[in-house]
């Protein structure tokens, strides 16, 4: 057992607790978001040495043994993705200093952000699939209060469908969780590995599984998307920011899990379903980043399409596509905050999201203007950057597994997102400068150094991607081989 384990959900809880307490301490609430993230970051790293040298890290909280107590694992799939969390959630946190405002900082903008990232954090490390219910709501509950935070009309529009929505996501996951305990009698989730090995993924089985899949969709946006653009867009740019490298990736990491753990018996038919899905979602998200000359919708469809590539790894089911998307999905989450906070200074600087009433800002914001140049390579997956490696290995991947298709899709949408960010560059960067300085309504005074950050991490994982594949290659065995997640949990308490 390792005490280290609970550190990230414990180290933002309790100082987002203490953030409430003294609600108009703002410099304190900047500085414990900092330690916060930092912390989680520092324990996410030594988890993932640990994962390294002694196998998969395991708590049971309480003293008591699993299946019966409460599980916390952290294998390496995990140990990455809690350490990406740290370091985006970090960035976006110093570009919120500058940007969200005095009266949403007072109205308990880090306290609820650290909720978040509790939420965030606890779901990758639970090993327990009605906790991870719970950890979907703590983090849900916090992006409730964040999507509405600063009460504009958009953003009360907006929140009431993203709220329903993820109201009948929930509502339905119980009902999921209610008819697999009904089945297997344990809600463990390596214990469940087992049981439903024992009883084969018949028909009810499948069934358990696709709704699973359903409301694990509807939280990803993969496929069941439609409530994503809007919400998205609607929040301040930090929220924003924070909501598409993050919560998505939440939902495609509950998929993973159960589809590589739980239900892999039938991936005729469960990853050919999420294949299906993954090849609509990128085709309709590209359709959608193409289609608006709006910064903010270009942005949130271009999030859509992600999910679906990523999700195409696993369709695949092969040690090529899984590599890819583990690659992927990191590099997502740092480029989509990159990218999202990019946009928000663009628009805050023009005073609008639209292309048309924007032009020539590379004349007054060279770096800028080059720095989005580069995230829009890195998003489109143009080698060296960090998009190009996870999509060689997905499309490697698809073709291997047959599925032609899904990889020729890939593609394809990869270079419809590639037009739709540089339209992006062109029409707010290149041409004839319509707005002086004097008449600029922001500025990136203070807002540089998350954006410098985020661009040399995005090329440090491009060009550093070998220095990780010892990590992500241990992550692929861990969810290609689900005994060894069962033995690191059960022991010698399987039966």
């Amino acid at each position: 057992m390792n005490n280290i384990v609970i550190l990230p959900i414990i180290i933002p809880m309790i100082l987002g607790l203490i953030m409430v307490i003294f609600r108009r301490r703002i410099m304190l609430h900047r500085v414990l978001s900092i330690l916060s993230m930092t912390g989680t970051g520092g324990a996410a790293a030594y988890l993932i040495y640990q994962v390294k040298h002694e196998g998969i890290q395991t708590l049971q909280l309480g003293g008591w043994e699993a299946p019966f107590g409460v599980s916390m694992v952290v294998d390496m799939l995990s140990a990455l993705l809690l350490i990406t969390t740290s370091i985006v959630a970090l960035f976006c946190v110093i570009y919120a200093f500058k940007s969200i405002g005095r009266e949403r900082e007072e109205h308990y903008f880090y306290p609820l952000f650290l909720f978040l990232i509790t939420g965030v954090n606890g779901s990758f490390i639970t090993g327990d699939v009605f906790n991870l219910f719970v950890c979907f709501e703590v983090m849900l509950i916090s992006s409730y209060a964040l999507i509405t935070l600063g009460g504009k009309s958009i953003q009360l529009r907006e929140s009431i469908k993203y709220v329903l929505v993820n109201i009948i996501a929930s509502f339905l996951f119980l009902i999921a969780i209610a008819y697999l305990y009904a089945v297997t009698g344990t809600l463990n989730m390596a214990h469940l590995s087992e049981r439903v090995a024992e009883v084969g993924q018949g028909g009810l089985m499948t069934a358990v599984a696709i709704i699973f899949l359903f409301v694990f969709s509807l939280k990803a946006g993969l496929f069941l998307f439609f409530w994503l653009p809007g919400s998205y867009s609607a929040p301040p740019t930090a929220v924003a920011a924070v909501f598409a490298a993050l919560l998505t990736k939440v939902g495609i990491y509950a998929i993973y899990r159960f589809f590589t753990l739980v239900f892999y018996h039938e991936p005729q038919v469960t990853h050919l379903i999420i294949g299906i899905m993954a090849a609509v979602t990128m085709v309709l998200g590209a359709m959608g980043a193409i289609a608006y000359k709006d910064i903010k919708k270009i942005l949130t469809y271009n999030v859509v399409v992600g999910v679906g590539f990523i999700l195409a790894g696993l369709a695949s089911f092969t040690d090529a596509g899984m590599t890819g998307s583990i690659y992927y999905l990191m590099h997502d989450m740092v480029i989509k905050a990159l990218i999202f906070i990019i946009g928000g200074v663009i628009i805050a600087i023009a005073g609008t999201s639209n292309l048309d009433d924007m032009s020539g800002l590379i004349q007054t914001h060279p770096y800028l203007g080059w720095m989005f140049f580069i995230t829009a390579l890195s998003i489109s997956g143009i080698p060296p950057l960090s998009g190009f490696i996870g999509k060689v290995y997905i499309t490697e991947g698809t073709f291997t597994s047959g599925y032609y298709w899904l990889g020729a899709i890939g593609l394809i949408t990869s270079l419809m997102v590639l037009f739709s960010v540089m339209k992006i560059f062109m029409n707010s960067f290149w041409g004839e400068t319509i707005l002086s300085e004097e008449m600029e309504k922001g500025t990136t005074r203070g807002v540089m150094f998350p954006i410098v950050a985020l661009v040399m991490l995005t090329i440090g994982l491009g060009l550093g991607a070998e220095l990780l594949h010892d990590y992500v290659e241990i992550a692929v065995e861990g969810l290609m081989n689900p005994s060894l997640y069962i033995e690191a949990v059960l022991g010698g308490n399987a039966q």
